[in-house]
């Protein structure tokens, strides 16, 4: 059995480049019937112009486990840490959620 178990884990490689991570304080949502997609883009301050820094196409099936799995580890942050408060700044636009991460003027 124990055997199995190992024969069965993951193996994750993680590039240094990809390791680094990116920066976004915004997050534009859309679907189709057969996917999800998650553009991660940067605004800074005074640019009208929002930059896509990364892009995430998965299946609704991937999309729903993406949310039970922050909705667990945000219960978790905040047991450990507290309450994280939201401000909502935009509503929603037709087709797409954006989700604009507490973007003040004159603030990176």
């Amino acid at each position: 059995m124990a055997n199995e178990q190992n024969q069965q884990q993951l193996q994750i490689e993680l590039k240094p480049e990809v390791a680094q991570g990116v920066y976004a304080n915004l997050a534009i949502l859309t679907h189709s019937s057969s996917e999800f997609i998650i553009d991660m883009a940067s605004l800074l301050p005074g640019l009208q112009k929002a930059e896509v820094r990364s892009r995430i196409i998965m299946a609704p099936e991937h999309a729903k486990r993406l949310l039970l799995a922050l909705q667990d580890n945000i219960r978790k942050y905040e047991q450990q840490f507290g309450e994280i408060r939201v401000q909502q700044r935009q509503g929603p636009r037709p087709g797409s959620t954006i989700a604009p991460f507490n973007i003040n003027p004159g603030e990176a």
